[in-house]
Parts: structure tokens; sequence; C-alpha cells
């Protein structure tokens, strides 16, 4: 059985903190709030607890995990070097939502890190995350507490909804005020590099550093993923997602929804740019503002699960440049890296 204990505000009750910090002492998981969304914590030293956490969410065991800690000071114990522009950015955006890939020292389990070289490390801005972390008394994994693949969660419903019965102990901070992951930066490199677009953007990182930060994977490094998000189909609703290019895609909708109204299926349209009504179908509007979307999308996804949707076709979204990359970016994970209606095999 699952507890779940409601801590709330910027002074949550020590009583119920100390509660779950003794559940991770004891080798046990605990999902918690932070800024970005609900994670699944476990000590970051403990094998056997690490391991139950991809066994609980269905987790690829090369889809690396996130290291949490309350103190920057806590970084050295982890990682084997942390550079001078790396220690910058923790001092601009810690605690805040900036993940960090470093080198890792041999002292971090292979489980957290997919058995690859590096570790990835971020303080979250999160009254609730700091007091259990602290409370533990040492650096905790936290992935999203959801099932591998599905939308992560926003309030504690969500864990609730995936991780009940699974885990031991859920607690509930109320809903995450920005709604998506972190943005990742691997700094194990030549030239520091964005492995997941985030609330932390290109240019914010650029002003602190003055240099480049390049977007993307390094192809030519080595096959372990560095990062969870860049590897495999993430944040899914479990019908199935199709995005649409920019040209035409209200004629296009239109026209696919004209030739499947008759089939007795449940189509959901998500609307970005302004509301406008497709007929015969389900209509929502996420908003445009990045900031809005990011905040909607996933609790979205997760109310059209509820309905049993069959199908949702979403309008591209439009904005362009600094937040807009973080919501783009989990659009087409969720559409499996796809886009548009050729070649996806719908039969209605």
């Amino acid at each position: 059985m699952t507890e779940i204990l409601r801590v709330r505000g910027n002074r949550p009750a020590r009583g119920k903190i100390l509660q779950a910090a003794e559940v991770i002492r004891k080798g046990g998981l605990v999902a918690f709030p932070t800024e970005t969304v609900y994670g699944l914590g476990a000590s970051a030293f403990n094998p056997g607890a690490i391991r139950r956490i991809f066994e609980v969410k269905g987790r690829p065991r090369d889809n690396p995990l996130i290291v949490h800690v309350a103190d920057p000071d806590r970084v050295e114990t982890l990682a084997s070097s942390f550079p001078a522009r790396a220690k910058a950015l923790a001092c601009a955006f810690w605690p805040g939502p900036l993940t960090i890939v470093l080198k890792k020292r041999d002292s971090v389990p292979p489980e957290a890190t997919g058995w690859g070289p590096t570790v990835a490390v971020r303080m979250p801005a999160h009254a609730v995350a700091l007091s259990l972390i602290e409370s533990a008394g040492v650096p905790l994994v936290a992935p999203s507490a959801n099932l591998s693949g599905r939308p992560s969660p926003v309030i504690a419903g969500h864990v609730e909804e995936d991780l009940a019965g699974l885990i031991e102990m859920i607690l509930d901070g109320g809903r995450t005020t920005i709604g998506m992951e972190s943005t990742v930066v691997d700094f194990s490199g030549r030239v520091p590099r964005i492995l997941r677009p985030g609330a932390v953007t290109a240019e914010d990182m650029e002003a602190v550093i003055g240099d480049a930060v390049v977007p993307g994977v390094d192809e030519t490094g080595p096959a372990v993923p560095k990062s969870p998000g860049t590897k495999y189909r993430h944040y899914a609703p479990q019908a199935k997602l199709v995005l649409f290019a920019p040209e035409n895609y209200r004629e296009e909708i239109s026209g696919f929804l004209a030739g499947h109204r008759m089939k007795n299926r449940k189509i959901a349209v998500i609307a970005f740019k302004k509301r406008h009504i497709y007929r015969d179908c389900l209509n929502i509007y996420a908003g445009c503002e990045p900031l809005a979307v990011a905040g909607r999308l996933f609790q979205i996804f997760r109310s059209l699960d509820a309905l049993k949707v069959d199908l949702i076709l979403a309008e591209p979204y439009l904005k362009e440049g600094g937040l807009a990359g973080m919501v783009k970016d989990r659009l087409l994970k969720a559409a499996g890296g796809k886009a548009g209606l050729r070649d996806e095999g719908l039969i209605f």
C-alpha cells in the first residue's frame, strides 16, 4: 500500500519529511514534488533501490537517472571534475530547472548512470524536495514519477494513477510550477551541449558563461545516453499523437476529420496558436506562451487518456526560440519523433 502525505507550503511539516526520509534510508521509494515534475526518489548510493526504480517504472536500464542534491558542494562527491563554466551555471541557476552532466566518480553506482561514464546532477527549487534530500542525508536519484513513456506527473494524483501500490510513499506538494522536465546541459565533452531543452535556455546559459552552448547529442561520442529524454519515446498519451507541419495544417486536419467522421472513433485536436473549432471532434486549446503550454500539456494528455480518446491530432507549435524549444521537444518525443499523417498506418 502506498502512503500519501500532504506537504504543502514553503515550510513542509518536519515530521512528514522525516518519515519520508526514513523510507529512503531503508531502501524504499518516495515520490516527491519539484518545480518541474514529480520525481521518484531513492538513495543515489543504493544500487538495489535504484534497480527497483527501473522495475517499477518499466524503464530501460540504459536510460540514465538525474541525481538531485540539496547543496552544490555535494557535486564534488558525485563528479570527478566540476569545470569552471559548469560551476558558473550552477551558481546562476541552482536551485532551479537545470541539470548538468559531468564525468562521474566511481562511487556513483552504474545503475544510476545507465552504465555510462557520466552523471547528471541538479539542485531542485522546491522546499519539499530540498528538505527531503537534506533529511535523507544522501543525494537522491529521481526520474519522473510515472510509468516509463507516460506523460510526466504534475500533480500527486498523476503519480497515484501510475504507481499506487508499487511504491512506499507519495508526498503531495500540490501542482508543480513549470510542468516540464529540466534543461540538461552536458559538460563532459569539449563544448557544452544541450541534451534536453527546458526552462533554462541556451541564451540564458550563454549570457552567464560567454560561450556558445551547442544543441543536440554529440554523434561522435559514446552510444550510451548521458541524459534521460534523448533515446526513447517519452511523455506520450495512450492514444496515438500525430503532429502537423506548419504548411496547410488546418486544411490537412479538416480533410482528415471529414474522411473519418462516420467511423465512431473519438478524435481530439490540440491547438496552440488560437482557439479553432474543428467539427465532430474534441477541441482543446493548450495556450500559446511556452510556460503556459508547459504547465498544461501533460495534464491535457492525461485528461484525454481518461476520456479514452482514440487519436490526438496536434496543430504545429509555431512559437520560435527560447522556451519554445522545450515545448516542441516534448511534443516530438510524445509523437515518437515523427510529424504528419504519412506512413502512420491510421486505419479507422
